[in-house]
């Protein structure tokens, strides 16, 4: 079976709809359901707090150590630099994520063009 091999036009985007919305709704539907009735000092809420805030750490560092794109081109102590910079402004600045990730893409366009 193909995607050809179907007459219709919308089937492929049926498909999409369905592996898309589907799939991940029914994990943010269970989430609320079960979300509310567990304590916010709970260890299973500690726990997946643990695993998300890991899971955007090794995302970040894949993209800093294991570039794709443009930004492969670029050298690995700007990436760094770049984002140690971010870090140390968002400390500085109370904690301000969107200080530290503005700051950090200065640095990196501001050497990207000086290069």
């Amino acid at each position: 079976m193909t995607w050809q091999s179907l007459p219709d036009w919308w089937w492929p985007f049926v498909f999409i709809l369905a592996a898309g919305w589907f799939a991940t709704d029914i994990w943010r539907f269970l989430g609320v359901f079960i979300g509310g009735r567990i304590r916010e000092d709970s260890e299973v809420l500690v726990f997946v707090r643990c695993v998300a805030t890991a899971l955007v750490a090794a995302v970040i560092a894949q993209l800093i150590l294991f570039p794709t794109g443009e930004l492969a081109s670029s050298p690995i102590w700007l990436r760094v630099g770049a984002a140690a910079g971010g870090f140390a402004v968002y400390l500085v600045a109370g904690k301000r994520v969107l200080v530290g990730v503005l700051a950090a893409e200065v640095l990196l366009v501001t050497g990207l063009l000086a290069l």
